[in-house]
């Protein structure tokens, strides 16, 4: 409305104007003048006006452009913390719900204190059982053997693989010599004597026995004319086999054994059964203990876990270990072969240790031990290297220490 009648006051006024120049008077002139001056300022004004009116509009719009934007934006955001509240009251709900359950389940402070006195005693009598278990293998055995040097190396003769295990039963007056080759395999070769073994001329002079299950590692014993060995395919499972029939007699787990190989030079080994003048032995090594042996004493005829000793001796760099007379004598050596060393000891009667004890070389032989086993009627080492299967003398004396004890 007010576009239109500002063009019309202009009108009129310029009709005034030449009317009044036609009439012709000097007052009338400046009259003129001044009117026209008037307009002029007032058609700047309009000009600004319309100027600032179209600005003000393009403000306005782009103020509206940006509100519906955040607005958007909000919805969104209120959508998200709905969404995040619903959930927390999910929760909160279900945090109530257990707690109702949890105090409907805990028993009154009687009871706790009863089963408290309870656990007490069972722990109390689970350590005395631990320790007379223990204190029965000291006892219970006159041991006071500890090693003093490995003295001399005699290599009987070479057969199978490059890795493998062999050894005489250390039972009384068995001279019978069994042979493992490789590290997963179903046959036992069974020599009558160590010179039918080192005479051999064909796999027809042993017997042949197909076990029920194939083996893992070399870590195998014969005692008492029954292989134990650790089954393939398990962590941790140990048979016991009937050598006159090959038959399946016992089995059992080792609890915490098999994570990892018992010695880092020999990695396909997890579980390395040994036999001492004490009895039957596991060796493994423990991931939570930071990757140190462990000895278990098992018991030979039910494979019942006697008693567990975590040791100090590291299964890094090491490539065999044997007991004797309860000490665990550890070996070492590097990954690319070389001479053999005993830097570790752990003796469960605690009279012997590593940092009194010097370190033991071995002979110098070809390149590493796939599996080393004691003989404690023999008092010789029997072990497995690169295919060669090698006899180390070695020498004990008595610990006065153990006997005085």
């Amino acid at each position: 409305m007010s576009g239109r009648v500002f063009p019309v006051l202009l009108l009129s006024l310029c009709l005034t104007v030449g009317s009044v120049q036609s009439q012709g008077s000097p007052q009338d002139t400046f009259i003129i003048q001044y009117l026209e001056r008037r307009l002029a300022q007032m058609e700047e004004r309009l000009n600004l006006c319309e100027q600032n009116t179209v600005s003000f509009t393009q403000k306005t719009y782009d103020l509206s452009s940006d509100i519906r934007g955040f607005m958007s934006s909000l919805s969104v955001l209120r959508s998200e913390v709905k969404s995040q509240v619903d959930g927390v009251s999910v929760r909160v709900e279900r945090v109530e719900r257990e707690l109702e359950y949890l105090e409907n389940k805990i028993p009154a402070q009687s009871d706790i204190e009863m089963e408290e006195t309870l656990l007490e005693q069972q722990i109390k009598a689970a350590e005395l059982d631990l320790l007379k278990k223990k204190a029965k293998i000291k006892v219970e055995h006159d041991c006071s053997t500890a090693l003093s040097q490995i003295k001399s190396l005699k290599i009987v003769t070479k057969a199978g693989d490059t890795q493998g295990s062999w050894f005489k039963d250390p039972s009384e007056q068995s001279a019978k010599v069994y042979l493992l080759s490789g590290v997963r395999n179903n046959t036992l070769l069974e020599y009558v004597s160590l010179q039918s073994f080192t005479e051999r001329t064909s796999t027809s002079s042993a017997k042949v026995v197909r076990l029920p299950f194939q083996w893992q590692g070399t870590g195998h014993v014969v005692y008492n004319g029954f292989l134990y060995y650790h089954k393939a395919e398990t962590p941790n499972q140990i048979l016991k086999v009937d050598l006159l029939n090959g038959t399946l007699v016992d089995s059992t787990l080792l609890p915490g054994a098999g994570r990892i190989p018992v010695y880092s030079l020999n990695p396909d080994t997890y579980l390395d059964l040994a036999v001492d003048e004490l009895g039957l032995w596991v060796i493994h090594a423990d991931p939570e203990y930071g990757g140190n042996l462990v000895i278990t004493k098992l018991d030979k005829g039910s494979l019942a876990v006697e008693y567990t000793w975590d040791t100090q001796c590291k299964s890094r760099d090491a490539e065999g270990a044997f007991l004797i007379c309860g000490t665990l004598y550890v070996v070492y050596n590097t990954r690319y072969g070389g001479r053999s060393t005993i830097q570790c000891l752990y003796d469960i009667h605690d009279t012997i240790h590593s940092d009194e004890s010097p370190v033991m070389f071995f002979p110098k032989r070809y390149t590493s031990h796939s599996s080393i086993h004691y003989h404690p009627g023999d008092k010789q080492l029997y072990a497995w290297d690169d295919g060669y299967q090698t006899i180390y003398k070695v020498e004990t004396r008595r610990n006065d220490q153990v006997a005085a004890e």
